[in-house]
């Protein structure tokens, strides 16, 4: 077997950054609304203590097959590791043989947060200054950081749900030099113009009464039937309701799942988002809006992000190469 490129965290953080993500998941999402993306059916499986193991397979124009297979441990938050882990890994278009295998939890905090920013910039209001961010963990972070990329963001709000948390604020405060505070969920969501849910709860940490008129809610917590970070009421305010992908949302995204339950939403109301970023279809159809987009999660996401950090780790020279 051929030379595998092996490519760490730190090999992924070297050459991949914030505006490539970004435009990798343009990509991505442009590419499966011109339906030009080849997507598995997404897999989960149920471990201990909330524990999920998934598995994604996809291919874009002109790369070869991607695989992510990880985990999501929410315990680990207390254990000091990330609750995200996982490798990709990426096969040769031609030959089918693998080519690299990249350390996944950095692909997935970057590729995640990037794909929320492209959902924001198609659905949220042009002028949204206002973000509240509800989870400060990895992906919080990653979130404040990426919507501050497509919307002229001046005031954040986070609610963190973890006491060993609590400083984050101030800390992004400082590095993004813009105001930044702690607060309670309802205080946080009060006003805001952009609301990103980035928990691992299995109950809504944001309720629709909160809402302000032209609000867009994004949830990137919600990627199994058990979690559900938001309550029908923000599905039923809802004017619209986008998600990553409608089959993976119907099954998995569970705020989606408990609205078709309750009966409070109809599965044809469900819009992917790739048409929307591909201008095939509007996002939003008035400012007043509440607008509601669930991420669980998606190949085409790893695959365009892998094939960036490839070409870009080749060309540098980053990463090391092993005989598989």
């Amino acid at each position: 077997m051929a030379d595998v490129l092996l490519l760490s965290a730190a090999d992924v953080r070297a050459v991949f950054d914030l505006p490539a993500a970004i435009a990798s998941q343009r990509a991505a999402f442009g590419a499966l609304g011109r339906r030009e993306a080849r997507l598995a059916p997404r897999l989960l499986l149920d471990g201990p203590d909330g524990g999920v193991a998934f598995c994604y397979v996809s291919r874009l124009p002109g790369t070869g097959a991607v695989s992510k297979f990880g985990s999501v441990t929410p315990g680990n938050a207390e254990r000091g590791l990330p609750t995200v882990a996982a490798l990709v890994t990426v096969q040769d278009p031609v030959d089918g043989r693998p080519v690299a295998i990249i350390e996944g939890e950095s692909v997935t905090t970057l590729r995640t947060s990037a794909a929320s920013a492209v959902a924001a910039d198609h659905l949220a209001v042009p002028d949204a200054s206002r973000l509240a961010v509800i989870g400060c963990g990895v992906q919080g972070r990653a979130h404040v950081r990426a919507m501050a990329e497509v919307r002229p963001i001046g005031r954040v709000t986070m609610a963190c749900r973890r006491p060993e948390t609590c400083g984050v604020a101030a800390g992004l405060a400082d590095e993004l030099g813009m105001r930044v505070e702690a607060a309670s969920a309802r205080a946080a969501v009060e006003g805001a113009q952009i609301v990103v849910t980035a928990t691992t709860s299995a109950d809504p940490v944001v309720f629709g009464e909160w809402l302000d008129p032209g609000c867009t809610v994004v949830s990137v917590g919600s990627f199994a039937p058990d979690r559900a970070e938001v309550d029908d009421g923000v599905l039923t305010r809802a004017a619209s309701i986008v998600v990553d992908d409608v089959p993976a949302a119907l099954e998995h995204a569970g705020p989606v799942v408990a609205a078709i339950r309750s009966g409070h939403l109809s599965p044809e109301r469900v819009r992917p988002l790739g048409p929307i970023v591909a201008g095939l279809a509007a996002g939003r159809e008035s400012a007043d809006d509440v607008v509601f987009y669930n991420s669980v999660g998606v190949g085409v996401q790893d695959t365009a992000a892998a094939s960036v950090i490839v070409e870009r780790a080749r060309a540098s020279g980053a990463g090391r190469l092993a005989e598989l």
